[in-house]
């Protein structure tokens, strides 16, 4: 493999006038710097000389080791002014800042959607063609993204190298650790700008913007109730069919809900497991008259979450 040869002497020049003149043979590639050929040469070959100590993985850069490597270090020097939070590297603490500017200038053509960075519009590209590209050669499972891929085999192997300092719990994925982390640590760095509460997850938050904005989109085509949520639509619209699809073998009665057959169950072995648990919690709630189950639309309080889930099916919260 060869390389169009270019002369050092206008380097300078180059920087300014935004011209690449060293071409990469085999795709037509053009750069400004000697230095960017090799390295490119490397998508090609396939080659991942880079490897790390601590769990084998291999990298074509070696820039992309080092930052590889703070994953094992926990090291995240880059911090958000905003929130506080802390990352491994500048590249995704820059995305990251725009969730507090509200910036989405990355849209897809096809749908409209926005998104913050290019690399999360280009995944998203991928859900409109169909394409699944990448396929586990012990299952034949296909998926969209190489990321997803590697996170799937870890399934066949039982690699888990994620592990937290402060429990031992192991995980398969950073994410998985990360939420652990919060656990031990209380940190709820997700919170809603209408009323200030705050959660772990993103998408905890999401879900709970909807009481706010008062979106319905889940709409029973039966009777025209609206729920923010599709299991509500999906418990409500049993109301109108009458399917009860959890039956208990012991006696053949059956339900709406698996958690109604669940309770139900220990009628038939006369079981106690709740002695020392929640059940009791729940009981002592009737001599305290706690309600610690509030609604967050309206500030109706209930003593029992059955109780709750009621009231939300019967209002479409």
């Amino acid at each position: 493999m060869t390389f169009n040869k270019f002369s050092n002497s206008d380097r300078h020049k180059i920087k300014h006038t935004g011209q690449k003149p060293l071409k990469y043979i085999e795709c037509e590639k053009a750069f400004n710097q000697s230095s960017s050929l090799p390295t490119h040469k490397e998508i090609h070959t396939g080659e991942k000389p880079y490897i790390c100590e601590e769990c084998g993985k291999a990298f074509k850069q070696f820039s992309n080791l080092t930052i590889h490597k703070k994953i094992h270090t926990g090291e995240k020097p880059y911090r958000c002014r905003e929130c506080g939070k802390a990352f491994n590297h500048p590249s995704t603490l820059f995305p990251h800042k725009k969730i507090h500017t509200g910036e989405k200038p990355y849209k897809c053509n096809k749908c409209g959607k926005a998104f913050i960075s290019s690399s999360t519009l280009t995944k998203h590209e991928i859900i409109h063609t169909g394409e699944k590209p990448y396929k586990c050669e012990e299952c034949g499972k296909a998926f969209n993204w190489s990321s997803t891929l590697t996170k799937h085999k870890r399934i066949h192997t039982g690699d888990i190298p994620y592990k937290c300092d402060e429990c031992g719990k192991a995980f398969p994925w950073s994410s998985s650790l990360t939420k652990d982390k919060r656990a031990h640590t209380g940190e709820k760095p997700y919170q809603c700008e209408e009323c200030g509460k705050a959660f772990r997850q993103s998408s905890s938050l999401t879900t709970h913007k909807k009481i706010h904005a008062e979106e319905k989109n889940y709409k029973c085509e039966e009777c025209g109730k609206a729920f923010r949520w599709s299991s509500n639509l999906i418990r409500h619209k049993r109301i109108h069919t009458g399917e009860k699809p959890y039956k208990c073998e012991e006696c053949g009665k059956a339900f709406t809900a698996f958690s109604t057959l669940t309770e139900h169950k220990i009628i038939h072995t006369g079981e106690k497991p709740y002695k020392y648990s929640s059940t009791l919690n729940k009981h002592k709630i009737i001599h305290t008259g706690e309600k610690p189950k509030e609604c967050d639309e309206c500030g109706k309080a209930f003593n029992k979450p059955s109780t709750f889930t009621k009231y939300e099916n019967l209002y479409g919260i």
